[in-house]
């Protein structure tokens, strides 16, 4: 979703200028389910990646060492001259320590998000691929400031907005044809003995939840689940697209059954992006501890409740505009905003440079660097 808008602009730039630009798409393979990764660059309408390092799962430790080593080698071989990573995840701090150590100019997308909690794996990749990056792309002035704080040379920094809009906007009219009934039919996993024809926008509540936070323990998500299926279950039909991590761990304490037998919660299996934003754009409101989400909800106009007690994109939140609030995962907070929430009506926003153009601007900054590295 992050990558596709600047591969897109890459491919435009080549078919009209002389001074092509040579480019590899290397996909790590660290989300290493084969048909959901094929699924996202067909729907994304992006060819495949020309290489696929195959790193699989395993430890943090045992992907970013798998990666390094097999980047290492594309490096040597292919002697690009710049390394572009996007987002926060093992691989993005991975590639960026390889390629500096190889001598390679490090383009950061998504650079300067920092939640503040080093706890987080992806906070630790943030902060070390932001000190190695030659060259920080931000999506938004909160990001930029952040890095400024850390000692970041303004010849570093770029503003540039937030790339995964470009996508949201290339793809939200296709996602507005698709049917809420035909979402279900094809991807309903268990439960909720729902009158498909009866449900209708803003009739009903969505959901996404997969953080360790709030799945692995059976004192946290217990209290969740019986939230979910006494309030807000009878209030509307809740729509759970379910990561398999949440299945294993409601599995494992004993709350499947209590899930799947209540009558207005429908259990989907992972669904497509078009998919996702279509629910994301009918739903009343959204329950999530997904970062992507929280900034299309903004656009989009959703009331979020963020089931984080922090948040590496504070522009979502409804203090800098956003449609986003932190709950965390306390009950009794979460319904004290989930009533005051159920209230408000749908009212999108827009950051600015969160207009779908952000991947002529990544581009251009490349294009345009006069720096030295770093």
């Amino acid at each position: 979703m992050k990558i596709a808008p600047f591969i897109q602009e890459v491919e435009r730039h080549n078919r009209s200028r002389a001074d092509k630009i040579e480019h590899l798409l290397v996909h790590t393979g660290q989300h290493y389910d084969t048909s959901m990764s094929k699924a996202f660059f067909t729907a994304l309408d992006i060819s495949d990646p020309d290489i696929n390092l195959g790193i699989g799962s395993g430890s943090h430790a045992e992907q970013v060492g798998k990666t390094m080593i097999a980047f290492e080698r594309v490096l040597i071989r292919e002697n690009p001259d710049w390394v572009v990573v996007v987002g926060d995840v093992n691989a993005t701090l991975a590639c960026s320590v390889t390629a500096k150590k190889e001598r390679r100019k490090v383009c950061h997308i998504e650079a300067g998000l920092r939640s503040g909690d080093l706890s987080m794996p992806e906070e630790i990749n943030r902060l070390v691929t932001d000190r190695l990056a030659d060259l920080l792309l931000t999506p938004d002035e909160i990001s930029s400031q952040n890095l400024r704080r850390e000692g970041a040379g303004e010849e570093r920094i770029v503003f540039v907005g937030n790339i995964m809009i470009d996508t949201l906007e290339k793809n939200r009219d296709k996602a507005a044809t698709l049917s809420i009934k035909d979402i279900f039919l094809e991807n309903a996993k268990k439960g909720g003995n729902l009158a498909f024809g009866g449900l209708r926008d803003r009739s009903y509540a969505l959901m996404t939840l997969h953080r360790p936070s709030n799945v692995d323990q059976a004192g946290v998500l217990e209290p969740l689940i019986d939230f979910l299926c006494g309030e807000v279950a009878g209030d509307m039909p809740l729509i759970w697209p379910m990561h398999p991590r949440s299945e294993k761990r409601l599995k494992e304490f004993g709350l499947w059954d209590r899930v799947t037998k209540t009558d207005r919660i429908v259990i989907l299996n992972p669904v497509g992006y078009h998919e996702m934003i279509r629910l994301n754009m009918g739903a009343r409101i959204l329950l999530t501890d997904s970062g992507g989400l929280q900034e299309e909800c903004t656009v989009l106009g959703t009331p979020c409740l963020t089931l984080r007690w922090n948040t590496e994109r504070p522009v979502t939140l409804r203090e800098h505009g956003g449609a986003s609030v932190l709950v965390g995962n306390n009950v009794e907070r979460i319904r004290s905003e989930y009533r005051d929430t159920l209230l408000k009506s749908q009212k999108p926003a827009r950051p600015p440079l969160w207009d779908g153009h952000t991947a002529e601007r990544c581009l251009r900054a490349i294009l345009n660097w006069r720096g030295k590295s770093s």
